[in-house]
């Protein structure tokens, strides 16, 4: 695998003097990589520390008793599922002991969203609560939105009450996958395209830019993950016009 990622300050939060509160995290674990992102709810004081909570526990707890590429897709199901429930019970248990009250403190504060995925050819698990969103890519250069931005403009986080049981989880079985690309939704801007773009109704939803996808994956597969191109991308103009933080993580498939 080859896996890359970096987060940009959003100029809004750069021009007040407010941290990134993105944060994301991956683990090679050769021919499987685990990816996570997460974005801190702006409007929360400790929020940024909320998201690297929320990316370790995502990671941590999906590196471990991955099912095997031969095994059913309920045996998938069943274990991403799970998986997605006790990521949340993950941070809360490790947000509580951050606040450290006693009682069940409010964990408010570090609110955050998170996506993750597991990335073990054909196979993806997907992990999700809140509006961070996901890419596949395919070796005929195709590209699919798996983990489209929810509908709904309601902001959920890991903190807000039932979060358990408002995460998305599903498996993508794709044997011509080449890439998976997850991404905070500062990035919308740069990284999906209106339907009229490709002459769809509204009701078609938001579609993944082919061309920032696949000179991202063109772009690491030449200089083997090197990030610093993602990053200026990030930093640009024409990524800085939606003012908030921007993360995006990859993980390509060696040959791909």
């Amino acid at each position: 695998m080859i896996i890359a990622g970096a987060s940009v300050q959003g100029t809004a939060h750069l021009a007040t003097g407010q941290d990134c509160q993105d944060a994301f995290k991956a683990v090679d674990l050769g021919d499987t990589a685990v990816l996570a992102v997460s974005d801190g709810a702006g409007s929360r004081d400790r929020s940024a520390l909320g998201a690297h909570i929320a990316v370790d526990a995502a990671c941590r707890l999906l590196a471990h008793d991955i099912p095997d590429t031969g095994d059913a897709p309920e045996t998938w199901t069943r274990w991403t599922a799970g998986r997605g429930k006790r990521v949340v019970e993950e941070y809360l248990r490790a947000a509580a002991g951050v606040l450290g009250a006693p009682g069940s403190p409010d964990p408010g504060p570090l609110a955050a969203t998170v996506a993750a995925a597991v990335v073990r050819p054909p196979w993806v698990a997907l992990v999700s609560l809140g509006d961070c969103f996901g890419t596949l890519l395919t070796r005929d250069d195709r590209c699919h939105l798996v983990l489209p931005p929810p509908a709904t403009t309601s902001p959920v986080f890991l903190s807000s009450p039932g979060a358990a049981l408002r995460v998305r989880t599903f498996v993508v079985w794709e044997p011509e996958c080449s890439a998976v690309v997850l991404a905070t939704d500062g990035c919308a801007a740069l990284t999906l395209d209106h339907p009229s773009v490709r002459h769809l109704p509204p009701e078609a939803g938001p579609l993944p830019a082919e061309r920032f996808f696949l000179g991202l994956a063109a772009t690491l597969r030449g200089n083997q993950g090197d990030a610093e191109p993602l990053r200026r991308r990030l930093a640009g103009p024409e990524a800085a016009r939606t003012g908030d933080d921007l993360t995006v993580l990859c993980a390509l498939v060696e040959g791909g």
